[in-house]
């Protein structure tokens, strides 16, 4: 999709949710399912500080390398019913392409500042928000977030959420499963915030 098409629908979207109707129109369809992947952090592999900022670390002076950004959503029902009190979890690489896992045997520097691994509970109206880093690449993928929704010990969904426009998504063969409509439910949009680039991203389950 191109930029100006992405912008248009955007705006759209925007228009319909500002008439009250856009939380019902986004909530229709649940959104896309993707594969956990192998490096999904076991709670052994996992620093003792798995909050929602991942770019501090408890007990460190140094914050992690790479692109501060906000990852904000809902997790809402096929009926636009926000999701209250479930447990949002992301996982990602480093700003080095590795990964807070112990099969990620590759010989690259893990940077002891990035969390890697961290999650965050919806409040009354379904919401969460985490300060991580932009997403990059891996050797074999495009960039991504990983995310998983967890309703107590039930798993209710794992998704994966993407770069708006990366030239390496085209050749990503996860994000070119999916049809046009399933991309744009899990592809991150960016604008400035008070606290650097931030994107919203609903999760319908």
């Amino acid at each position: 999709m191109s930029k100006t098409r992405r912008t248009v629908l955007a705006q759209i979207t925007a228009f319909v949710g500002a008439l009250g109707l856009g939380t019902q129109a986004r909530a229709a369809t649940p959104t896309p399912a993707a594969t956990e992947g192998p490096f999904y952090p076991t709670p052994s592999m996992r620093m003792a500080d798995v909050d929602n900022d991942l770019v501090k670390v408890t007990g460190l002076v140094q914050e992690a390398g790479g692109e501060v950004m906000i990852l904000n959503g809902r997790v809402l029902d096929t009926d636009g019913r926000p999701r209250a009190g479930v447990r949002v979890e992301i996982w990602q690489c480093n700003m080095n392409g590795k990964y807070l896992h112990s099969g990620d045997r590759r010989d690259v520097v893990y940077d002891a500042g990035f969390q890697g691994f961290g999650h965050d509970i919806t409040d009354a109206q379904g919401q969460f928000r985490f300060r991580t880093i932009r997403p990059t690449v891996y050797p074999g993928r495009t960039p991504h977030i990983h995310a998983k929704v967890l309703d107590g010990s039930s798993e209710l969904l794992t998704t994966q959420f993407y770069l708006a426009d990366h030239p390496e998504n085209a050749r990503d063969r996860l994000f070119n499963r999916m049809s046009d409509a399933q991309k744009a439910q899990v592809t991150m949009i960016f604008t400035a915030g008070p606290d650097g680039p931030e994107t919203t991203v609903d999760i319908v389950i």
